[in-house]
């Protein structure tokens, strides 16, 4: 019996990791070979490719421009809101980075400096990234627009020699300037960067203040025209390419860091190979630079390849209808796109018969892949009906990088599950665990978790802190890293990822997760959105309480108390009696992340409160406005 690709691969990639990832490295250029494949030397900080030596700017640009591909478009900048597109091609993109490189070296930036970068979806920001990967420094990209408390609380623990800003961002109904954000949050950090440099954009130009260096008064164009173009740096496979920090983080910040050897292996294998994505093919990503998912799919995957990526600064709905990613698609011909499940929620309540869709030419698009979140069965039914393309499901972390679970596109196309991200990717060796660290039969419930080691491209450790990689990941279960997220693994060995394992509700001493019972809800007619959180019971522990955005045109006024019969006879039947729902609220909207996450764990406490406050559920309001 023949083995199929899938299968003979993830084995492979278990049983013999240099055997596998050696060959995945030979489409990147080393410029030493590596001496050892996976180094084991030091468990649990295992190291990938130790020996090698290379530059991941020269990998994403340089060897593309050197074998003649200089003309081909390396990004489409599309911006809606202001108007604006432009394509770079690999070599525009390549003087623009050697030059910006070069400022930061007239500056004293070399390698293993760190370099905060704070700015909109503009190609600056990706010419900044890739400059200081071309340099050997380490880049910290801050999402633009993050309030001072948690941009200082960055700079505080990066230490960047500079900080790279621009003068403002545009959002649909608003200009954010971003000086003084910066500006506050240099007041509130101990540490001050040797130099800041702003990108000053005509909606909202940045004042000069007293204390700033001539480098914030000269004008980009000015800076790159002057600048001396810097060559590539060589570095060592283990150094570090960059250091995200993880969203929300508080107190003591938790710098993920990201290696340039197993993360150049590992992007370049996963585009084609999960993705399906070659050189010459155009890709958009919907998403930021300041995410995981504009690293790894704006910047780095699509250039290590050769591909085109659209570099978009708007939005799903409102720059200008619900009707721009569409276009986008048409205008660009594109093979692919990757966002959030979020956003195609925001499409399906603004247009939820997809007239806006078929007012525009999409025979390009061939696939579109939805992660961030857990894809519901109702908005993967949606899009599936209306693109006619396979809508797929991935799941992957910050720490990881890249997927953990996925439909391998380009490897072998597997049938689809809707709740399902489908099978482990090569190289993750994923199981589901009791909590006595057992693994779990098919069909079982528990905490996802993966074998140690975990593949090239995830996360070695964290910036500064290896103690409390150790005690965050791998603490919880001997030689395995704690996804904190629950699910199961079905008898054909796909993977369901039901939700954070704080999301997971004690109900009477039955365990069930809050995916499960928003798969219900989310399935009714006219529900756009939904969120379910436990609440504290004094009888049952915990209760479900559930949250729906209703979708445009049904009048919540006028069919509320229908509906919400309706979502808790779903719930009933769908989940069964013993999830005991009986709370449903219609709200407006649910709060959010900058990228677009749901704040379970903020709805959680201030129901908590509220509950607290006003024990008697017949009190409380039936809708809420938050």
């Amino acid at each position: 019996m023949t083995t199929s690709p899938y299968r003979a691969a993830y084995e492979l990639s278990l049983s013999d990791p240099d055997a596998f990832w050696g060959e995945a490295a030979r489409a990147i250029d080393w410029l030493t070979p590596p001496l050892r494949v996976l180094d084991d030397d030091r468990p649990p900080f295992y190291r990938w490719f130790t020996g090698g030596t290379l530059n991941t700017c020269f990998n994403a640009l340089d060897r593309h421009v050197e074998a003649g591909l200089g003309e081909r478009a390396a990004l489409h900048y599309v911006s809606p809101v202001t108007g604006t597109q432009r394509t770079i091609s690999y070599g525009e993109l390549l003087d623009e980075v050697a030059r910006f490189a070069g400022v930061l070296d007239s500056l004293g930036v070399g390698r293993g400096d760190r370099v905060v970068i704070y700015m909109p979806m503009v190609p600056e920001a990706v010419v900044a990234m890739l400059a200081c990967a071309r340099i050997g420094a380490v880049h910290s990209v801050v999402f633009g627009g993050f309030a001072p408390s948690e941009l200082a609380v960055r700079i505080e623990h990066a230490r960047p020699v500079v900080v790279v800003s621009a003068s403002c961002g545009i959002e649909p109904a608003r200009v954010v300037e971003y000086k003084p954000l910066l500006d506050a949050a240099l007041d509130r950090s101990s540490h001050k960067p040797e130099s800041v440099i702003v990108l000053q954009r005509e909606q909202a130009r940045a004042a000069v203040g007293e204390r700033d260096t001539d480098w914030e008064e000269m004008e980009w164009a000015e800076l790159m025209g002057d600048a001396e173009p810097a060559a590539c740096v060589e570095v060592a496979a283990t150094d570090p390419l960059y250091i995200l920090y993880t969203s929300g983080t508080t107190g003591r910040p938790k710098g993920v860091v990201r290696d340039n050897g197993g993360h150049a292996v590992a992007l370049r294998w996963s585009m084609e190979n999960v993705y399906g994505i070659r050189a010459g093919d155009t890709w958009f990503t919907a998403s930021d630079v300041g995410w995981v998912v504009g690293h790894s799919y704006i910047v780095y995957a699509p250039l290590l390849t050769g591909a085109t990526s659209v570099l978009y600064e708007g939005k799903p709905v409102g720059t200008p209808d619900a009707g721009a990613f569409w276009k986008v698609i048409e205008d660009y011909g594109v093979k692919s796109m990757f966002t959030a499940p979020t956003a195609y929620r925001a499409i399906k309540r603004e247009d939820p018969a997809g007239e806006l869709m078929r007012r525009h030419d999409l025979s390009s698009l061939e696939t579109v892949f939805l992660a961030g979140e857990r894809l519901d069965p109702d908005t993967y039914a949606w899009a599936t009906d209306r693109l006619r393309v396979p809508v797929v499901d991935n799941w992957w972390q910050t720490e990881t990088g890249w997927p953990i679970a996925a439909n391998l596109r380009g490897l072998e196309p597997m049938p689809i599950k809707p709740g399902s991200p489908t099978v482990p990717v090569p190289g993750y060796d994923v199981k589901v665990l009791a909590d006595d660290g057992s693994v779990l039969e098919p069909g079982q419930e528990g905490a996802i978790c993966l074998r140690l080691p975990m593949p090239p491209g995830t996360l070695p450790t964290l910036w500064e802190d290896d103690e409390r990689y150790v005690a965050g990941y791998l603490s919880a279960f001997e030689g395995y890293y704690l996804t904190g997220d629950g699910g199961l693994v079905d008898e054909d060995g796909y993977l369901y990822v039901m939700g954070r394992t704080d999301d997971v509700l004690n109900v009477a001493g039955h365990r069930l997760s809050t995916g499960s019972i928003e798969a219900a809800l989310a399935g009714h007619a006219a529900v756009a959105e939904c969120a379910v959180i436990g609440v504290a019971d004094e009888l049952k522990g915990q209760v479900p309480r559930g949250l729906v955005v209703l979708k445009a045109g049904v009048d919540a006024a006028e069919d509320s108390e229908r509906i919400r019969a309706e979502l808790v006879e779903r719930v009933r039947a769908e989940v069964g009696p013993v999830a005991s729902l009986r709370r449903v609220d219609i709200v407006p909207a649910l709060p959010k992340t900058r990228s677009g996450k749901i704040l379970r764990k903020t709805m959680r406490e201030i129901a908590d409160g509220a509950n607290r406050r006003c024990p008697a559920p017949s009190r409380m309001p039936q809708s809420s406005r938050r």
